[in-house]
């Protein structure tokens, strides 16, 4: 059974229409899926099915620890958004509820190269000389 209904399936594959370079949606799960790998494994395919620019990836984190590894996934569920090069967005858990806009905007600013992000805020993160780990937690309470 698909998890994105038909209709909200046209209106992402209109909001992916613009992107003209290629993503991949590197998804790690293992064999014996954890609680949401199925449900995360599927949404992933889902997506890529929307976009011919758009391509899933899906990989066992224990069988392929070093590929794991190398893109710093250290926990699953999990996707790695990546363009031409690795943006480090990763997504962990399933991108569900109000997580998902998130993982669709993830897609199009990758395959667009372009962040949206209004031009003094740009200006001030390219101010930014040394190395910054930021990560946001989402909570549906």
């Amino acid at each position: 059974m698909p998890l994105i209904k038909e209709h909200d399936k046209s209106q992402i594959a209109k909001l992916f229409e613009p992107i003209l370079h290629d993503v991949r949606l590197v998804m790690f799960t293992q064999e014996r899926e954890c609680q949401f790998c199925e449900m995360t494994r599927q949404m992933t395919e889902e997506v890529a099915a929307l976009s011919p620019r758009v391509r899933a990836e899906i990989h066992d984190f224990i069988a392929e620890a070093d590929l794991a590894r190398q893109y710093g996934i250290d926990k699953i569920p999990a996707i790695a958004v990546m363009g031409e090069a690795d943006y480090r967005i990763r997504f962990y858990g399933i991108p569900a509820g109000y997580e998902f806009p998130a993982l669709l905007e993830a897609v199009v600013d990758v395959g667009m190269r372009t962040p949206a992000l209004p031009d003094p805020l740009l200006a001030e993160v390219q101010k930014i000389d040394q190395p910054v780990h930021l990560q946001v937690m989402v909570t549906p309470t």
